[in-house]
């Protein structure tokens, strides 16, 4: 009698342990909004870590782009100030998850909107449009565009949306995947694959940072439009988001950051894109 007594006591406190847990798990205050944390004057904001002239994390533990301009552009809208962000790795595949979970305010990550991921997230912007391009080494002159690609084997990231344009649209063609642009990047230099695929402003970054080994080649064979992802139905913080974002290509920091980071490889600015509140 003594030991079931002992038990159901035990079992007890293990039940009123779980039921507190889930409780705060379930808003007993331990699920601030982005909105929130903007008040308390701190942000997590997801970028890229690996790509140069747009989201890149430095030698010195510093981030760097165009992409890292415009989180910081719209955080300070928002009330928080550079050095109150967090930024934490957003890699393609981890994007949804990341916003879904609350491990990220918003995501600025060269991520391009689309019908399936607003299932998901929401999206303010565009904040730029981009083209899907192509990377080859410098001494290629078998591939001078998406025509060229029958046969050969050509890298993306998993989950990103050029890779799903060439298994849809070129299924004559080998695609490989990784979980980032630069294990694709190591795979050309090294003769793994013949090309690597993405938009056009992401390989101008690596081409600029390649000391002549790598060159962009063709036309962009899409249309890729960068938005900010945030948790889905949030309209406020979209709202926010998208007025900072006109507010950035109105008062010239659009620009002036373009030419900062992108423009440094010597990839022109085109002109800004008009906000589209979806």
């Amino acid at each position: 009698m003594r030991i079931n007594r002992a038990l159901r006591i035990g079992v007890g406190a293990i039940a009123l342990t779980l039921a507190a847990a889930t409780a705060t798990a379930c808003g007993g205050g331990g699920d601030k909004s982005a909105l929130d944390h903007a008040k308390d004057g701190k942000l997590t904001i997801g970028i890229k870590f690996d790509q140069p002239g747009l989201g890149l994390r430095n030698k010195d533990g510093s981030y760097s782009g165009f992409d890292v301009e415009v989180a910081k552009y719209v955080a300070g809208k928002l009330g928080v100030q550079p050095n109150d962000i967090t930024f934490k790795e957003a890699p393609s595949p981890q994007r949804e998850t990341l916003i879904e979970n609350g491990q990220v305010d918003y995501i600025v990550a060269t991520y391009s909107i689309n019908d399936k991921r607003k299932e998901k997230v929401d999206f303010a912007g565009p904040y730029y449009v981009a083209g899907q391009s192509l990377l080859v080494r410098a001494d290629n002159t078998d591939i001078n565009g998406p025509d060229n690609l029958k046969g050969k084997k050509v890298c993306s990231v998993k989950g990103s949306t050029p890779a799903q344009n060439i298994e849809k649209n070129f299924p004559d063609t080998q695609l490989q995947t990784n979980d980032t642009y630069s294990l694709c990047l190591e795979g050309l230099r090294a003769g793994s694959w013949d090309a690597v695929t993405t938009d056009d402003i992401i390989l101008a970054g690596y081409a600029a940072q390649s000391s002549g080994a790598f060159k962009v080649v063709g036309k962009p064979f899409t249309t890729e439009n960068y938005g900010i992802g945030s948790k889905k139905g949030d309209k406020e913080l979209r709202d926010k988001i998208n007025d900072a974002i006109e507010a950035m290509i109105a008062d010239g920091s659009w620009k002036k950051a373009f030419d900062s980071t992108v423009g440094a490889s010597g990839y022109q600015a085109p002109q800004p894109p008009t906000v589209n509140r979806y």
